[in-house]
């Protein structure tokens, strides 16, 4: 996982270097990339780790490199793969390696839930996905991607999740459809015509790669389990959850919440609501002025050493510390990404 096929890789480079062209002519025009569900990113250096937000969507690196933080899978990666997001996701993430002279350059395209439930129909696609020469994809059955090959082969991942499938592998007609997507930024004339061919072209491509599965997990209408426990996580952070509660809230087994949790997002339930309680205890520090202890008492930690732990795992650093240096550098003249930035 993480290499791309040798006979592609060349076509699949161009067309990448196409969006990549596009991002840093037009990143800066966020209402237009919004005409097409996009909100692109350019920035010149590397930055610091921040927490994100992500709802259902693609996610890709045109170019350099950044670090993700999702559950206890920690890699580095750029261009060599894309991120599939089937539901909302609490990310920590950062710009590592920003390439000269283009900077570093990324791209999020969220999804309509309608599109692709269309183009599944459309594709007689029930729920296993398809293989990306069109065959169907039995239950259970998995393609290598990126980070199972060896080490080097672009990609770092870390910790107990090292085995999970999180990133997708590029194929040179998903490349190209994602290419002229991008293109429609340049005829922006254009975007209520081409736009909604292109959009579905994309999602046919999407649904002939590897992640087919996660992408239709983001439209999965007969399966709330998963969108129904990060709402209740989501608006009543602070509560003591347990796996037990939070099962018995959205009306299902234990097994069946882990499951179809780990599926969708490659946390555990408990490992997603501290990342959420991390996230929101960081803005409240930098944003807010909070001390530490107030802001973890806010998110529902109940042990300040607890806190400065799981803290310190996440950003490097003890709460307090951190907060003070992103207050720093937001006032210091040159600026810095703000703490939820979008990379």
């Amino acid at each position: 996982m993480g290499h791309m096929d040798e006979a592609a890789a060349e076509t699949i480079s161009d067309r990448l270097d196409r969006v990549a062209d596009v991002i840093a002519r037009r990143a800066a025009d966020r209402a237009l990339a919004a005409r097409l569900g996009l909100r692109l990113s350019h920035v010149t250096a590397p930055t610091g780790l921040a927490y994100q937000r992500y709802t259902p969507s693609l996610s890709i690196v045109a170019a350099g490199r950044k670090r993700s933080l999702v559950g206890d899978d920690d890699r580095v990666w750029g261009r060599d793969g894309f991120l599939i997001t089937p539901v909302d996701l609490p990310v920590v993430a950062g710009v590592v390696e920003a390439d000269e002279p283009r900077g570093f350059l990324s791209a999020r395209w969220e999804f309509s839930p309608i599109v692709i439930a269309e183009v599944a129909a459309a594709m007689a696609v029930p729920g296993g996905g398809v293989r990306p020469g069109g065959e169907r994809e039995e239950p259970g059955t998995r393609r290598e991607g990126l980070g199972s090959g060896p080490e080097g082969a672009g990609t770092r991942r870390e910790g107990p999740g090292a085995g999970q499938e999180l990133l997708g592998t590029w194929t040179a007609p998903l490349a190209d459809a994602f290419a002229r997507l991008v293109a429609l930024l340049d005829e922006p004339e254009q975007i209520a015509v081409l736009g909604p061919l292109v959009t579905r072209e994309v999602v046919v491509r999407l649904l002939q790669t590897d992640q087919a599965p996660r992408v239709l997990a983001a439209v999965a209408d007969s399966d709330a389990v998963v969108p129904r426990a990060v709402g209740l996580m989501t608006s009543r952070m602070a509560e003591p959850w347990t796996v037990e509660a939070l099962a018995a809230a959205v009306r299902t087994s234990q097994p069946t919440l882990f499951r179809r949790f780990k599926d969708a997002t490659t946390m555990t339930p408990m490992q997603y609501l501290k990342r959420l309680r991390l996230g929101e205890a960081r803005h409240r520090m930098v944003v807010l002025g909070e001390a530490a202890a107030q802001a973890a008492t806010a998110v529902g930690y109940r042990s300040a050493s607890h806190f400065s732990r799981d803290y310190r795992h996440v950003y490097g650093r003890t709460p307090a510390a951190d907060a003070a240096s992103v207050r720093l550098q937001l006032r210091s003249p040159e600026g810095a990404p703000v703490p939820d930035a979008d990379h």
